[in-house]
């Protein structure tokens, strides 16, 4: 059997001729969780709600397979782990945390004031949150980067504390790289809990773990479920389900590359959506194909780069790249790589709106992304593009409005008010409105 006759993908064909079943498969990527996993998240929230820390080392023992007396991991263990990191990727690790800082505090939000009359002076400030909650994946891959990606811009921002969970290993500890992160990233704590139960604490609190307010990070199914039924509780980055990427491509571009970059995404998870857009005729799809099916053969994650690429994986084909735009507006991916000869690259760009984060030019790889070049990889997912933006600054403020008004402004503003306050059946509001007026007139 050929590399190509053994690759499966779930849609292959011009866009334009998609049926509205496939349109619709390859369209609802809701990242929604079964019914086990939310009535499990359900009842670990509610143990977490009335029983604390107790809720904590029960998920401990049962998930992680650890005995845990304290949550809290003490800095030594910070310091010893960074101590014994590999210095090459400590130099990698420093990189990524100056890019971040850097690309962040261009980010920052600034206060502004406005005067719509004479007497009226309004203000909006940006006013840091007080603490806020990192959630770095562990289990199966200790994920650092992530750690930095919530961590440093919060701290770009000025937040008051910055808390970080992370599931335990076998030694009762988050992973040493983890550990290592958090001490080059400055964060003020770090728990050893993870799952759906790290979630609960920190948007309830517990004995050990404090309330924070807002829960940054990616996850598994129960982490982001339990972001998603705690949004009442705590704020949270935005809902997020499998990694996406969709590339729009022309013939200047590498099929090679382009396989490279589906392959990257699709080993995530086998839910991963990945869709290559090819612009130009078949034959650049074909031959994206065909890398795709020789690179798949040699990838060491294959079984779940198959899996995705069959249940959300195609290769499409268009003749008109402002049909590419209307797709990837429609589709809203988390990446989008955008891979077209220089003399349309530009103004694609400016037509191209809902996206996490979009990568132009072939050697904008995504992971350059996901880990150095100072953007953030914590993005919106299953179309949640089309409303939401990716991590930043930002997210770690809330904005505290002011209003001035002078005797004499309020005496202009009476009459108006109060007729509206009236005409909605609010007298104490016209009353209110009115005595300036009246205080006016009789000075």
């Amino acid at each position: 059997m050929s590399a190509t006759s053994a690759l499966a993908l779930r849609a292959r064909g011009p866009v334009g001729e998609l049926n509205a079943d496939l349109r619709r498969v390859l369209m609802a990527r809701d990242g929604s969780t079964d019914t086990a996993v939310r009535t499990q998240v359900s009842e670990m929230i509610a143990e977490v709600r009335t029983r604390g820390d107790a809720a904590l080392r029960d998920f401990a023992a049962q998930f992680d397979g650890v005995h845990l007396e304290v949550f809290d991991v003490a800095r030594t263990e910070w310091t010893r782990a960074l101590d014994a990191l590999d210095p090459s990727l400590r130099r990698s690790l420093e990189r990524a945390i100056k890019n971040i800082t850097t690309v962040h505090t261009a980010f920052l939000p600034q206060a502004t004031e406005v005067s719509p009359e004479p007497g009226i002076l309004i203000g909006r400030r940006p006013d840091p949150l007080s603490r806020v909650g990192v959630y770095a994946p562990g289990g199966r891959a200790a994920y650092p980067s992530s750690l930095l990606m919530g961590a440093v811009p919060a701290r770009v921002a000025g937040v008051g504390e910055v808390i970080v969970c992370s599931p335990p290993t076998a030694t009762g500890l988050p992973s040493d790289v983890v550990l290592a992160a958090a001490e080059l990233a400055g964060v003020d704590r770090v728990f050893a809990l993870g799952g759906a139960g790290a979630v609960a604490a920190m948007a309830l609190g517990t004995e050990s773990v404090p309330r924070v307010d807002r829960i940054v990070g990616p996850g598994n199914a129960y982490v982001a479920e339990a972001k998603l039924q705690l949004v009442s509780h705590v704020t949270i980055d935005s809902p997020a389900g499998p990694s996406e990427l969709l590339v729009i491509a022309d013939a200047s571009t590498s099929p090679d590359v382009i396989a490279r970059e589906m392959i990257a995404q699709a080993e995530h998870d086998p839910q991963a959506a990945v869709i290559a857009l090819t612009v130009g005729g078949v034959d650049v799809a074909d031959a994206v194909y065909a890398a795709l099916a020789e690179q798949v053969l040699v990838t060491p994650r294959a079984s779940i780069v198959r899996e995705a690429l069959a249940s959300r994986g195609a290769i499409l084909t268009t003749d008109a790249l402002s049909e590419a735009v209307a797709f990837a507006k429609e589709w809203a991916a988390e990446h989008l790589l955008l891979a077209v000869a220089d003399d349309v690259r530009d103004n694609t760009l400016a037509a191209l709106r809902h996206a996490g984060t979009i990568f132009v030019g072939e050697s904008s790889s995504v992971a350059f992304g996901d880990y150095m070049t100072g953007a953030n990889h914590v993005l919106p997912t299953a179309g949640l593009a089309r409303c939401y933006s990716g991590l930043s600054t930002l997210d770690f403020f809330r904005w505290t409005t002011w209003q001035r008004v002078t005797p004499a402004a309020a005496a202009s503003l009476s009459a108006d008010v109060a007729r509206f306050a009236d005409a909605e059946g609010l007298p104490g509001h016209a009353a209110a409105a009115r005595a300036w007026g009246d205080r006016v007139c009789a000075s």
